[in-house]
């Protein structure tokens, strides 16, 4: 992928990892597009990062991401590089009330969204690269979070297929696969132990400018080497009885 240049559409990009893409894909000389469901977020996002263009869109519904993909349409034809960044993360129990009405949440944000916007975006005239946000949890789960493990095991896989299907239109997919980090991602304070985002940040530029298509940091570097049996024993270790 190059570098600079560009004109980037980054979804879930107000907060966390999107917001560090922004940040780093600005100061880089691109045009970055933001979207997101919370349009306070964005006005500020506007105040910190002069040029950069937001747009309030709820990836859930198929209507609004139809509606996103056909503004871009009209207004940034030219978009080029696709971020499929936003994702939630629900932490709960099979038993609770309410897992299938959260997991169904996960679903329409971690799968469909990806799914649609991408299938959308291919259309467009000049698309050239498609960025993925998995998880390092989808090589090893943590059962605190079904949905967002299984979720980020989807994705990746049909990073794979993608990649494979699109070899041939040269169209490049990328697959980052960020470890926990220090943001809001499952509840405010979860990951507070975790790397800042901005040392992932700085791993994917490095490895993007290398010209690697499986971006990869600590934790998730690991998992993603790792055989079965190292899988094994990292999921018993995340999901001991504390």
């Amino acid at each position: 992928m190059k570098i600079t240049g560009n004109k980037i559409l980054i979804t879930g990009g107000a907060t966390g990892i999107g917001l560090g893409l922004a940040e780093r894909f600005v100061k880089e000389n691109n045009t970055v597009i933001v979207c997101g469901r919370r349009e306070a977020l964005l006005k500020e996002l506007e105040g910190k990062l002069p040029g950069i263009i937001t747009r309030v869109c709820d990836l859930s519904t198929a209507p609004e991401r139809k509606g996103l993909f056909n503004w871009i349409s009209a207004e940034h034809h030219d978009l080029n590089v696709l971020i499929n960044n936003a994702g939630i993360q629900q932490i709960m129990g099979i038993h609770d009330t309410d897992f299938f009405q959260r997991a169904e949440e996960e679903i329409k944000i971690n799968i469909e969204a990806p799914l649609h916007l991408t299938s959308l975006f291919l259309k467009l005239k000049k698309p050239d690269t498609i960025i993925n946000v998995t998880s390092g949890l989808a090589f090893a789960p943590m059962a605190s979070a079904p949905g967002y493990s299984a979720s980020k095991a989807f994705l990746h896989s049909f990073t794979l297929s993608l990649r494979h299907l699109l070899q041939a239109g040269n169209v490049e997919v990328i697959e980052l696969i960020p470890p926990a980090l220090k943001t809001d991602l499952g509840g405010k304070g979860r990951h507070n132990y975790a790397p800042p985002v901005s040392d992932f940040i700085e791993a994917v530029f490095g490895q993007l400018k290398a010209g690697k298509t499986s971006i990869s940091f600590g934790f998730s570097e690991a998992m993603m080497k790792a055989g079965p049996e190292d899988l094994k024993k990292a999921f018993e270790r995340m999901n001991e009885p504390r």
